[in-house]
């Protein structure tokens, strides 16, 4: 798997699972378009993209993930600064928890515009450049919570089951061009998301896993790397779950 020339847009690239993609993807030579609203956070990412790889190319957008407008100029400023766009990570996403008879109309709106519509939103933009080029790869960070379900989660698990949906959906209406769609499904992964869990769900979760312990981000951007990759080139449309075997 080797990036060099290649350029990759990451959403939610401040921390956990979204630097770990920016990281890898800076090993592999690839150039960076690094997208969030914590500007500390992704100069965080950013050094630790340029010490995984010396001289790389790393450009950082603050911007809102949710704002189409926003999403479509960052898509255009990351393909006049690199000349082309090869790969885009939807990564960007919130959990905000709570029983369905409690859950307000504003909350269930903001999960679902973080989530889900952002992925819209990023898609749209990098289709454009990508059919122009005729060739490109996309990958949506989904959830096994989007498989499973979970109380407590029920906007969280439709947004994300909403993902792959999309997924499939993309990889019919763009396979043509030469254009690749897949999701990632983590299970539990150690980040900031997963670090006010109550330790009864964590511990739940970490037995039901065959490996017998949580992932790390690492383990993630991994596959997210394979599923860019040449080594890929005759997937899409699928969901491939990183959960250390929970959902056997």
């Amino acid at each position: 798997m080797i990036f060099s020339e290649k350029a990759a847009l990451i959403t939610g690239a401040s921390r956990g699972i979204g630097r770990a993609i920016a990281v890898e993807f800076a090993a592999l030579g690839a150039n960076l378009a690094l997208v969030g609203r914590d500007v500390a956070a992704l100069g965080e990412t950013k050094a630790s993209c340029e010490q995984a790889c010396a001289g790389a190319a790393v450009e950082i957008f603050e911007g809102d993930v949710t704002d189409q407008g926003a999403m479509e100029r960052i898509v255009n400023e990351t393909v006049a600064r690199f000349g082309r766009l090869d790969f885009a990570i939807a990564n960007a996403g919130q959990s905000i928890d709570g029983l369905l008879l409690r859950l307000k109309a504003e909350t269930i709106q903001h999960v679902f515009d973080v989530n889900l519509k952002s992925a819209f939103y990023l898609c749209g933009a990098v289709a454009r450049p990508m059919m122009k080029q005729r060739s490109g790869s996309i990958v949506l960070m989904t959830s096994i919570v989007g498989l499973m379900g979970n109380a407590g989660q029920a906007v969280y698990a439709a947004s994300k089951a909403g993902l792959m949906g999309l997924c499939k959906s993309l990889a019919k209406e763009l396979g043509s061009r030469n254009i690749r769609v897949n999701a990632v499904a983590p299970g539990l992964i150690e980040t900031a998301m997963t670090e006010s869990m109550p330790d009864a769900a964590r511990e739940f979760l970490v037995k039901q896993a065959a490996l017998g312990r949580a992932g790390k981000p690492e383990d993630v951007s991994g596959v997210v790397a394979f599923l860019c990759s040449d080594a890929a080139g005759f997937i899409t449309g699928q969901t491939l779950v990183v959960d250390g075997g929970i959902l056997m």
